[in-house]
């Protein structure tokens, strides 16, 4: 997989930017606050159709204009694909080799990416919630059908707790009511949980081989999937939703009485241990740093083994971060296999011997010359 050309307008401090000349190795250097993150977040969002940074399609968009327009053309296995995507406060509008797609989901997945941000640390030592939408972004690229599951999932919570809210002092006709939504809310669950199950399945596969070279040996990682009402191990979409629906009768009383849904998988989480020990408590900063390379190197292989080709990936601003093992592990693991665009203030901070026939952008004030 290849981004060719990307052209943006109205995108965050670009007013109009065409660039066509990518290679495989694509550094963007410039000074902090120039625009070096936001071209790695629009081939992002032409992949996702969302941002990392912000869920406000606005915060993407100019100041003072009405439309951002997204576009590239993508070498696949099978040849050429024209992405586009416009956003603007009517929504978004999506298009493949000039064909408008009636859902973001059949155009998610045209372009598949694996992003690697200082931020991404915190997919070990943060909240559940970042977590959990590791796991909804990588899986969502890969299998577009749990996009859609995990949007009808979402609706239906909202429902369901607007409900609990009301359902204190409610009658019996409240309560067969929720007894419906359960069934919804189950239906679409357990099909989130399942895919999670299987993703950190074969994630872990490669995480821990790679985890073990990157410490020569040293260390070993292991992913702990926690679903919030079943057996971790368990996959059997049958089982799955019995546990749900019988979790979910459990919790009722509690439920009501405060107001919200307290099991399913938007209270699930993930753990990862070193050598036997809870990485997000016991692991020092350079252990979660390897362990949260070893998830995104592992996520490259992945998804080559889900969909046949490598997806492009982007470095915004960790070779600075990484000492020069790691950063050489990191350069060995793409260079001459996957395309690679690194974001960085300056070539010292990057291990240049490594780089081969790398293509060089300068950026400054919404401006790119190579």
């Amino acid at each position: 997989m290849f981004v060719k050309n990307l052209s943006l307008e109205h995108y965050r401090n670009y007013g109009e930017l065409k660039l066509d000349s990518f290679g495989s190795v694509n550094l963007l250097l410039g000074r902090n606050a120039q625009g070096k993150t936001n071209l790695l977040e629009a081939i992002l969002v032409l992949a996702l159709t969302k941002s990392h940074r912000t869920s406000k399609d606005k915060e993407l968009i100019s100041f003072q204009a009405d439309a951002a327009v997204l576009a590239a053309q993508v070498e696949k296995k099978y040849g050429p694909v024209n992405l586009e995507l416009r956003l603007s406060s009517q929504g978004k509008k999506a298009k493949l080799n000039g064909l408008e797609q009636r859902k973001l989901s059949d155009f998610i997945g045209a372009l598949n990416v694996v992003m690697f941000a200082p931020e991404d640390l915190e997919i070990v030592k943060g909240t559940p919630g970042v977590r959990r939408r590791f796991l909804d972004m990588e899986i969502g690229q890969v299998v577009p059908s749990y996009l859609f599951h995990l949007q009808q999932y979402q609706k239906i919570l909202v429902q369901r707790n607007n409900m609990l809210k009301q359902a204190w002092n409610a009658g019996p006709e409240m309560q067969a009511m929720l007894e419906i939504w359960n069934e919804q809310l189950a239906e679409h669950g357990v099909k989130i949980v399942k895919r999670r199950k299987q993703f950190i399945r074969k994630l872990q596969k490669w995480a821990a081989d790679i985890h073990y070279g990157i410490t020569d040996g040293s260390e070993t990682l292991e992913l702990s999937y926690l679903p919030s009402f079943s057996e971790p191990e368990e996959e059997e979409e049958a089982v799955l939703l019995e546990h749900f629906m019988i979790k979910l009768s459990q919790m009722k009383d509690q439920e009501i009485r405060r107001g919200m849904t307290l099991a399913g998988p938007h209270r699930d989480d993930l753990s990862f241990y070193i050598n036997g020990k809870e990485a997000q408590v016991y692991g020092s900063q350079g252990q979660q740093r390897t362990t949260a390379l070893s998830l995104k190197l592992a996520e490259i292989e992945l998804i080559h083994e889900e969909i046949g080709e490598y997806p492009v990936l982007l470095l915004d601003d960790v070779l600075s971060e990484l000492d020069p093992y790691r950063q050489t592990q990191l350069i060995e693991t793409f260079q001459s296999k996957v395309q690679t665009f690194i974001t960085a203030t300056g070539m010292e901070s990057i291990n240049a011997s490594r780089l081969k026939d790398a293509s060089i952008f300068h950026v400054q004030d919404g401006q790119v010359l190579s």
